[in-house]
């Protein structure tokens, strides 16, 4: 339930990661706001260009970066569990050969869609160029096209 003085009513926040040190900053402030508002966290972990790109052409084993991205998620769950927050976690491609429309971005508003997210918290961009910043490749998207309230950390 959210605070008698509380604007905003906050069910599910929805929080992208990508393993870097911006999206971990970015879920830490989606689990501080779903406490404040009770709510629940559903972290997505969007897997950047190469990453995709290798595991389509069998360059890198896919067990390999499923298990990295959940090593990543449950070091989540645990901190929000010792919040009291409940978080749910995801991975999915941000980008794909056959969906030319198919981007971190769209990726990231699409999740909000399918699991009635009412609040957004993602990674600013940062100053440097990181093959596996790709959420900070979505921000600005996100911030133009989003229905629901953002935060950019």
């Amino acid at each position: 339930m959210a605070p008698a003085d509380a604007p905003l009513s906050v069910e599910t926040v929805l929080v992208p990661v990508d393993g870097t040190d911006q999206a971990t900053k970015a879920a830490e402030y989606a689990i501080a706001i779903a406490d404040r508002y009770d709510a629940d966290v559903t972290a997505v972990y969007v897997l950047a260009e190469t990453i995709s790109r290798a595991i389509e052409r069998e360059a890198v084993d896919h067990e390999t970066v499923a298990e990295e991205s959940q090593s990543y998620l449950e070091g989540l769950t645990e901190t929000a569990a010792a919040s009291g927050v409940a978080l749910d976690a995801t991975v999915a491609y941000g980008f794909s050969k056959t969906k030319k429309s198919q981007h971190p971005g769209s990726v990231v508003l699409d999740t909000a869609d399918e699991i009635g997210a009412d609040f957004l918290v993602i990674p600013r961009e940062d100053q440097h160029e990181d093959e596996r910043d790709t959420l900070a490749k979505a921000a600005e998207y996100v911030l133009l096209y989003a229905s629901q309230p953002v935060l950019s950390v």
